[in-house]
């Protein structure tokens, strides 16, 4: 098979959606099939084999993001030139707009996954919130029902869309973990790095420093760990707009001298940071899976994680971690328990690497590669037999 994929977000920038569409069309190749990438250029972009980049504007409210101008007259008869078969889009916007516009245009079956709750993310928007939140809901269910097949990284968002009256057949296969990252790593290489004590429990929080991800509820549930258990250390993975306020925000509560804000790390050494932690801690209520969540359970972390939509199936509550509600005691409650108990720490760490091989990321891509095997099959139709005259 020929993957067309289109795609507002991609490499150099970071994300889940990213890592997402790297692991799949990576394992997608392993299989056989041929993957074309149709992404925003981010300025610097050398030519790559297989990816195809968009003129790119910075978005006003979010620098790191580019938009692209998804304007290519040529591109229908680039695409048949290729001879793409199908294209799954990861955005209904600029980028997905265009893909589904050459779908329809070359009679190509329509693929989208829903990697994201975007009416939670309306605050990037200088306009009225409830108005927009309610807009872009609308237009998003609007465009899942224009496709011939979703995607979603859990169940739980399946249930969401469908409860949103999504009527497209979606299907649920997350972004898998590339496990043979996370063997033979180095533990203490986050503490050399940063400079921090071998007695040091650090607990890790890995994700974009903005207001979905709830740092800030973060930083006072440490607080109220750290009072009791002066050897906690916070280290925030990840850049944003929110670094100097949740800085001031560490100096009001007291705890700057037990926090890091580490900023981002190279692809390549995130396993090192997820295994130089004790505890991987989690408060964003916008996630449809929590990708961190499955790597830092690759890694061999406990984690404490607020129960919400796609959270909720990356932790299997007091095996490999715990879910609480969105609520500062009941969060802490449980940190300090793993803080205070390291063989329970532990053991729930050894039960993560256990549970997580259920998403290895072959075995995700091979489910993703059979539904679009179904797409591309003509239905068959049954002819009955022949009666005797």
């Amino acid at each position: 098979m020929h993957i067309g994929i289109f795609t507002d977000s991609y490499l150099p920038y970071t994300s889940g959606v990213v890592r997402s569409i790297v692991t799949f069309s990576r394992e997608l190749r392993n299989l056989g099939h041929q993957v074309s990438i149709f992404a925003p250029d981010y300025g610097s972009c050398r030519p790559e084999k297989d990816i195809y980049r968009f003129r790119s504007l910075r978005a006003p409210t979010f620098k790191e993001f580019a938009l692209a101008i998804p304007f290519a007259p040529s591109l229908p008869r680039l695409l048949r030139q290729m001879g793409v078969e199908l294209i799954h889009v990861h955005s209904p916007f600029l980028m997905g707009q265009l893909g589904a516009h050459m779908a329809r245009r070359l009679g190509l079956p329509l693929v989208a996954t829903y990697h994201t709750l975007y009416e939670e993310y309306v605050h990037y928007l200088p306009l009225a919130p409830h108005l927009m939140r309610r807009a872009v809901r609308h237009y998003t269910i609007s465009f899942c029902n224009r496709c011939q097949l979703i995607i979603t990284p859990t169940e739980s968002v399946r249930a969401y869309l469908q409860q949103n009256n999504v009527r497209t057949p979606i299907t649920s296969i997350p972004t898998g973990i590339e496990l043979e990252r996370f063997h033979n790593l180095d533990r203490g290489w986050l503490r050399r790095h940063l400079l921090l004590s071998p007695e040091d429990i650090i607990l890790l929080h890995v994700g974009r420093l903005g207001k979905e991800k709830n740092i800030a509820f973060i930083l006072q549930a440490f607080a109220l760990v750290h009072q009791q258990a002066p050897a906690t250390h916070l280290v925030l993975v990840g850049s944003g707009p929110l670094k100097e306020n949740l800085e001031s925000q560490a100096r009001t509560l007291g705890i700057s001298r037990a926090v890091t804000l580490a900023g981002s790390f190279p692809f390549e050494q995130m396993p090192a940071v997820y295994a130089g932690a004790d505890l991987f801690i989690f408060a964003s209520v916008t996630e449809t899976q929590g990708l961190v969540i499955a790597e830092a359970h690759a890694a061999g972390l406990p984690v404490v994680a607020v129960r919400a939509y796609g959270v909720q199936e990356m932790v299997v509550d007091g095996s490999d971690g715990f879910l609480t509600p969105l609520d500062l005691p009941a969060f802490s409650a449980p940190v300090q328990q793993l803080v205070a108990d390291q063989e329970r720490r532990q053991q729930m760490g050894r039960q993560a690497r256990r549970n997580v091989t259920a998403l290895a990321a072959a075995a995700m891509a091979q489910r993703l590669a059979e539904k679009y095997r179904e797409l591309l099959s003509p239905p068959q139709t049954s002819i009955p037999p022949l009666r005797p005259q």
